[in-house]
């Protein structure tokens, strides 16, 4: 009974902070840790002892699925030089600098602590810089390479992390055998994601066979997809977190979504933000509710002298290192890039310091910082206490909120005035969607009047339903949908040919998206308008 209050008090709050953040001038991450901290605070508060493993178990396999269902999967390809230097060799340099930085000014960490910190350190927050700057404020491209960096070293991040947590607890660590094993790891991860998923959009393909299935249980078997290829990665001693992301990126190009009835579909597009925001913000509250405890064990390493500003002062200054080691890096990726063009004969802009700035202080820690820190062991295999565990928790949990309120208090201004892309560019895009899948509606149309020419009485219907279906899509494109009351006789053949045509305008979306004409953005929001259609069409065919 207990657990069941706590889960719904947890909805009741994101649920609030979604309504007072339409009134504060403050980001969301910040209203719900404020809202998790007022819960559990004074200490007769309420007080919550995490799980590790379920912990890590609930809630990253679902942020990490839909970032990557959610993702521009073109726009990451185009951006994949930036992408991959920042979600792999940033991660690197950030667990090397920010390890060693650490163990050297608090040695009460042992090394191998200091890189779990790190590596749980080192993964961004892209939803969490989303809440804090308007992207409207910055140039597509950096934010695109804010979420493509976000999701891939989510998964970096945390593998390594779950090396230095082995090395912590065995005392053993070699170079070459966990780089070995890293590899076998992420290629093991890559695997059970691509395996689950087939498995997954062979199973919706056999449900969809079956017809008369209920639209929730399709639902219901992609809800448990990213939990299912977590598990199987997992079994196999994989990366679980790898799985799942992969499981994300490459559920467009599996046609599992194609598989869904439309019923399906509308449910599902819905409950992907409801499922990003309730989780996100699950989270956020969780730190919040064990921010007064963990201030309570203020780990007395952080404050050599009894003052209470020490152990504030010292997050602030490990915050900076890590924002240091970010523009380090964002300076030296840009100018090897232009080297590299300029030896390749080709002209490349450089990216401007304002937006070197702005990608430097975007490196916000978020969500999956909090999952991975609080699933450190509690104990050592012999019992002992794990070394350092409250320390680097209130290392992790400073830096996340230090984070959060620099990037707060200094994008909106640095990143104001900015250039930005050409407002057109999506226009012509979305413009360039929805004709040629006119064009699709309009050309199955008038292949199935040619089909019906030896049935005259039937042709000559067809034929006048086209003549008006043609005409709307025709209006569609140029001024809006026109709505008309068709007569109750051609109801049947209206519905007919508007599901063919529907179906070809989905089949010519997919095509322009395979051929990188569109990206998922804008073929995420006509499909969001032809299964609008698709469900009034099969309501209209059931009535």
């Amino acid at each position: 009974m207990a657990t069941a209050t706590f889960i719904l008090l947890l909805l009741v709050l994101v649920a609030l902070s979604g309504v007072i953040v339409r009134f504060l001038p403050i980001p969301l991450p910040i209203i719900q840790i404020v809202l998790g901290v007022l819960l559990a605070w004074p200490t007769d508060g309420l007080q919550v002892q995490m799980n590790p493993e379920i912990f890590m178990l609930v809630f990253v396999p679902p942020l990490l699925f839909i970032d990557g269902v959610l993702a521009p999967k073109r726009e990451f390809d185009e951006l994949k030089g930036p992408i991959l230097g920042l979600a792999f060799g940033l991660v690197f340099l950030t667990i090397l600098v920010f390890g060693f930085a650490l163990n050297w000014l608090i040695p009460a960490v042992p090394l191998p602590v200091a890189f779990a910190l790190a590596s749980v350190l080192a993964p961004t927050d892209a939803v969490a810089v989303g809440s804090i700057i308007n992207k409207n404020l910055v140039p597509s491209y950096v934010m695109h390479v804010l979420e493509g960096e976000s999701l891939l070293n989510d998964a970096t991040g945390l593998v390594i992390f779950r090396f230095a947590v082995a090395a912590a607890l065995t005392g053993q660590f070699s170079a070459a055998d966990t780089a070995l094993s890293f590899i076998a790891v992420v290629i093991g991860g890559v695997l059970c994601g691509g395996v689950m998923l087939v498995v997954t959009a062979k199973l919706l393909r056999l449900v969809a066979k079956l017809g008369d299935v209920r639209s929730e249980v399709e639902v219901l078997i992609l809800i448990l997809l990213p939990f299912a290829a977590y598990l199987l990665a997992e079994h196999f001693h994989a990366s679980g977190i790898l799985a799942a992301v992969i499981a994300g990126l490459y559920i467009s190009a599996s046609g599992l979504f194609g598989s869904l009835s439309v019923p399906a579909r509308l449910q599902n597009m819905s409950l992907i933000e409801v499922i990003s925001f309730v989780f996100n913000g699950g989270v956020f509250l969780l730190l919040g509710l064990q921010l007064p405890e963990i201030l309570r064990k203020t780990p007395a390493e952080l404050s050599l002298y009894g003052s209470v500003a020490e152990p504030m002062v010292a997050v602030f200054l490990l915050t900076l290192i890590l924002l240091a080691i970010r523009f380090a890096w964002i300076n030296w990726g840009s100018l090897m890039r232009s080297l590299v063009a300029r030896l390749r004969g080709k002209t490349r802009r450089r990216a401007s310091m304002r937006i070197k700035i702005v990608m430097s202080l975007a490196g916000v820690r978020g969500a999956i910082t909090l999952a991975g820190i609080l699933s450190l062991p509690l104990a050592l295999p012999n019992g002992s206490p794990f070394p350092a565990r409250d320390l680097v928790i209130f290392i992790a949990a400073g830096v996340i909120i230090c984070s959060i309120l620099i990037a707060s208090a200094t994008l909106p201004f640095v990143a104001r005035g900015i250039p930005l892309d050409r407002e057109d560019v999506v226009a012509n895009e979305e413009r360039l969607a929805r004709v040629t899948a006119a064009e699709a509606a309009i050309a199955r149309i008038e292949q199935m009047v040619d089909e019906s020419q030896g049935d005259s009485e039937k042709a000559a219907i067809r034929q006048a339903v086209a003549n008006q279906l043609i005409n709307i899509y025709r209006q569609y494109v140029i001024a809006g949908e026109a709505d008309e009351q068709p007569s109750h006789h051609l109801i049947p053949v209206i519905t007919e040919m508007r599901e063919a045509a529907l179906e070809a305008e989905t089949a010519a979306l997919a095509q322009l998206m395979r051929d990188k004409k569109i990206n998922d953005n804008t073929m995420r929001a006509i499909m969001t308008e032809i299964t609008m259609q698709q469900a009034l069409t099969v309501q209209r065919k059931a009535r």
